[in-house]
């Protein structure tokens, strides 16, 4: 299965996600994908987006972290059936 979490600033989940899918789940195509980058690549089967504290708390991170360029291919591959995980406030930046 071909994983991608998205990496915004300071999210700090993006590693145990990466160890989840890796380790437990033995997937090894997985890679983290920087928010500024326009595309979470090919034949992807999955994509995470991250909880943790991406810009701040303070600042409706998901509000912010949807403009990030990645964010139009993330909305793209859920939009065509893809499977997207959100979690904590990596949820809100699909949203």
């Amino acid at each position: 299965m071909r994983t991608r979490i998205i990496v915004f600033p300071g999210s700090n989940c993006d590693h145990d996600a990466m160890n989840s899918v890796k380790n437990v789940m033995q997937e090894s195509d997985t890679e983290f994908i920087w928010h500024k980058d326009e595309s979470i690549g090919k034949n992807v089967d999955l994509v995470i987006l991250p909880g943790g504290f991406s810009y701040g708390d303070y600042l409706r991170t998901g509000a912010i972290a949807r403009f990030s360029p990645v964010m139009k291919d993330v909305i793209r591959f859920a939009n065509d059936g893809g499977t997207v995980i959100g979690i904590c406030n990596g949820f809100s930046s699909i949203v």
